[in-house]
């Protein structure tokens, strides 16, 4: 069976509770091993400190090395405090940069899916102000046929991929501006020859969500984190899930953060944790 490695997170955080009442819950699979890493004592709920936090980047770090020896198969990751680790010196955004980093892959990506949507990031943590700078037709090819991988391995044979625009109706023909026809259609032309799946756009992205959530599309592509994150947050906050693309094992990671302010109450919800869990499993 695949054995799957559950870091706590931060311990201050909500991610011990959430992956007790997920592994008690029924809706785990029975055909993964689980273990979960990550040292409980230091942290106090709801008090994260450079305990808590050195806590969480130890757990990280002993996932990469049992990926890496090959006693683990996939890791889904409990919340951490980007500012608690960075206090650190983690000189990562996140924990997808980590991940990509000590694998040595350059190139990986960010998904989001959950019961309704699907949604690829062509960027992830930038500043707004950056993005139409960082949109290339390469970034956009990258992204685009890996979450076309992604989603042929969750047996989709041939996904239908829907690609946002950056502007406000998409440009309106070059009147918001003119990424969809200098950036975005071009990469769509390669993605289309390429044959990995049928991707369709610059679509306006004030409604290409609401297709995709009634079932027109597979997934998403979306410009910038915001733009494809808050129509997932708003449909599927419960059951979504992270997963890092490109990377030689799964990563997973539910979709919320360490709720400090909850934690320790016992009224933190288990959803996307349970979500994460059973798609570690399942890409393992």
């Amino acid at each position: 069976m695949p054995r799957i490695l559950i870091t706590l997170g931060d311990p201050a955080g909500i991610g011990p509770e959430v992956i007790d009442l997920a592994l008690a819950s029924d809706r785990i699979p029975h055909d993964c091993k689980i273990e979960v890493i990550g040292d409980r004592s230091a942290g106090i709920p709801g008090k994260p400190d450079a305990r808590s936090a050195a806590a969480a980047l130890a757990a990280l770090d002993d996932a990469v090395r049992q990926l890496k020896n090959g006693s683990a198969d996939a890791v889904v990751t409990g919340p951490v405090s980007k500012e608690g680790l960075q206090a650190l010196g983690f000189p990562f955004p996140g924990q997808t940069e980590y991940f990509a980093d000590a694998f040595g892959v350059a190139d990986y990506g960010m998904l989001l899916t959950g019961d309704t949507l699907s949604v690829g990031l062509v960027t992830i943590h930038e500043p707004l102000a950056k993005v139409p700078s960082l949109l290339t037709p390469d970034r956009i090819i990258r992204i685009g046929l890996l979450t076309a991988d992604f989603l042929r391995r969750r047996g989709i044979t041939h996904p239908r991929i829907a690609v946002a625009g950056l502007n406000p109706h998409a440009g309106e023909n070059g009147a918001f501006g003119d990424e969809e026809t200098r950036i975005i259609q071009p990469a769509i032309h390669q993605l289309n020859q390429a044959g990995s799946a049928i991707f369709s756009g610059p679509a306006v992205p004030d409604a290409i969500f609401r297709e995709a959530a009634l079932g027109h599309y597979d997934a998403v592509l979306a410009m910038y984190h915001d733009q494809g994150l808050i129509p997932l947050k708003l449909l599927d906050f419960d059951t979504a899930v992270n997963v890092t693309l490109g990377l030689p094992k799964p990563r997973t990671s539910p979709d919320h953060g360490t709720a400090f302010s909850i934690a320790g109450k016992n009224i933190a919800n288990p959803s996307s944790m349970i979500a994460a869990i059973r798609l570690a499993c399942e890409l393992a």
